[in-house]
């Protein structure tokens, strides 16, 4: 039986992670993880804080295994501690030492990286509408993709490119190591 692949979709905000993780669940008939800090801070009823980026990372990775559990080929996470570190590193100037230990631990098979392509969709908790930020967040997310040794892809165009493009790689990797 062929191991479950991992596949992470990584990017800035508004650049249509969990559009893509949602069609690709829908796709192959798979689950999909959600990002657990969506949630968590529309509960949170103020600013977050440095400690909540643990709880929110513990979060992930607790919600990333609970779906793995039912998935059988494919597991689609919208998102990783990477964005913990991200947006730990930019707001507090520092990560909890077991974002970077689990970083370092857990394993993607393919990793997604939204294109800034999109328009901006306002939302409560995304916090940079300008281009040249979300372009400065790509960045980030790109090194941080190379420096993880997966392989990984940029995503760009309408949801349907898209969706086709990640289709065609994620079948490409399905068919590798069976």
């Amino acid at each position: 039986m062929p191991s479950l692949k991992r596949i992470l979709i990584l990017g800035p905000e508004s650049t249509g992670k969990s559009t893509l993780a949602e069609d690709l669940a829908s796709y192959f008939g798979e689950p999909w993880v959600p990002e657990f800090a969506r949630e968590y801070l529309e509960d949170l009823g103020r600013e977050y804080r440095y400690e909540d980026m643990l709880v929110i990372g513990k979060g992930q990775v607790s919600l990333e295994d609970e779906m793995a559990e039912k998935a059988k080929k494919y597991l689609f996470c919208d998102t990783d501690l990477r964005v913990i570190h991200i947006w730990s590193e930019h707001r507090f100037g520092k990560t909890d030492p077991w974002v970077m230990d689990q970083i370092k631990s857990r394993k993607y098979d393919l990793i997604l990286l939204t294109d800034t392509d999109l328009p901006w969709t306002p939302d409560p908790q995304r916090e940079y509408p300008e281009l040249k930020m979300r372009n400065y967040f790509l960045d980030l997310y790109t090194k941080l993709a190379e420096k993880s040794g997966f392989p990984f892809m940029v995503i760009s165009g309408n949801r349907k490119s898209r969706e086709y493009t990640a289709i065609q790689v994620i079948n490409s990797i399905g068919k590798e190591r069976v």
